[in-house]
């Protein structure tokens, strides 16, 4: 078992390289509890032009991390937007400066609950506070400031990197011209909680896991954690997609085993996912964010509900959602776009046709790209004009 010392080091080594920066201002959370001196991990792709009007800011999502496109130095794997972000792609680095942060809480660099508790000199675990999204996103608007942007272009996000969107333009209403909420929701439905429920239980069931304090033994809930990632999965797909693609195809067999192990394809290809993920994911960091997505309810922030959350916001607004996806309907999306076209915002609504699931903003979706980019691209020529430049 390494000492605790040994412990801080090789998590310090690992992310060394890492884009970060210090927020030495302290941040009141939404549970109560402040944080200070704290770090926020990011990557940018492209350059901030002279105008410093060409800024993209991207949220990401409940898995992802800032490193959105090129190749991720951690894990030595593709960006998790490569389909969308990079040269020449809808989100044109060659022509537009991206910024992705890590949300606190997360794994990647930003503080989260493997940090090192400046009070206990070991990691917070279960000490770490409870965070909430607009946590996340009061967080990174500290970033654009130290980045020297005071207005983005857009800011997007799928996922939970929508639900951040949301936050982001209901709390700093002037500090983006335009937003594309991707295939998310302004309030976490009730089968929703359920799922995120069942994954933590998963998680806190490993014996290994030890109420948070598995660091200390050098050890990760491996199995938990993996059943938590399968449960995620199954929801980012859809039934039609799946049949599509598995069926009932066995895996490298002629008939069953007769075993509990892998007979199908697609239970080969649950467990390849959910092992595959423990080798870059925190287990405590699981918990955190998705009791922070549970906790997310726009709605309830503003006396007037959704509506209010909106008012007087001059963001232009393009809402995407995919016909396949259950997990974030596209009714949900819909009750984004009556809201804020209730709230007098300027909004526009595409429903992309696709059996892709909810994962479909993560695959080369060609109609999705499409409309991606040409709502960029039309959104900066504007930009400039508002700006006279």
């Amino acid at each position: 078992m390494p000492s605790l010392a040994g412990l801080f080091f090789w998590i310090m080594d690992k992310f060394k390289d890492i884009k970060k920066i210090t927020i030495s201002k302290p941040l009141k959370l939404d549970c109560g509890k402040t944080i200070s001196n704290f770090p926020i991990a990011y990557e940018t792709y492209g350059k901030l032009n002279h105008e410093k009007n060409n800024a993209i800011l991207v949220f990401h999502a409940l898995t992802g991390d800032q490193f959105v496109t090129e190749t991720n130095p951690i894990t030595n794997k593709e960006g998790w937007w490569i389909t969308a972000v990079g040269p020449g792609k809808s989100i044109d680095t060659n022509k537009y400066f991206v910024v992705c942060a890590n949300v606190i809480g997360g794994c990647m660099g930003s503080l989260g609950p493997r940090n090192i508790n400046p009070e206990t000199n070991q990691p917070y675990g279960l000490d770490f506070p409870v965070i909430t999204i607009k946590d996340m996103v009061r967080a990174q608007e500290t970033l654009l400031n130290h980045l020297g942007v005071k207005k983005l272009l857009c800011a997007t996000g799928g996922s939970m990197g929508g639900m951040q969107l949301l936050q982001f333009c209901a709390t700093f209403p002037d500090k983006t011209f335009s937003a594309i909420p991707i295939a998310c929701s302004s309030s976490h439905s009730a089968q929703n909680i359920a799922l995120n429920e069942l994954a933590r239980q998963a998680i806190m069931a490993d014996p290994v896991w030890d109420n948070g304090k598995y660091f200390l033994k050098n050890v990760q809930p491996k199995n938990g954690l993996a059943v938590a990632r399968m449960v995620g999965h199954i929801s980012y797909l859809s039934e039609k997609g799946m049949q599509e693609k598995f069926g009932r195809k066995l895996q490298e067999k002629a008939d069953y085993e007769f075993s509990f192990n892998a007979d199908f394809q697609v239970e080969s290809y649950l467990r390849h996912q959910g092992y595959a993920f423990v080798e870059r994911f925190d287990a405590n960091s699981i918990l955190y964010i998705t009791r922070a997505m549970d906790y997310f309810d726009l709605s309830k922030q503003f006396r007037g509900g959704l509506v209010e959350a909106f008012r007087n916001q001059k963001t232009k607004f393009l809402v995407i959602s995919f016909t396949s996806d259950w997990l974030y309907t596209t009714k949900e999306n819909k009750d984004i776009v009556i809201a804020l076209n209730s709230s007098g915002a300027d909004v526009s609504f595409s429903e992309i046709k696709t059996d892709k699931g909810h994962d479909s903003f993560l695959l080369n979706e060609n109609e999705f790209l499409k409309t991606l980019k040409g709502f960029i691209d039309s959104m900066y020529e504007k930009f400039k004009n508002e700006k006279g430049i």
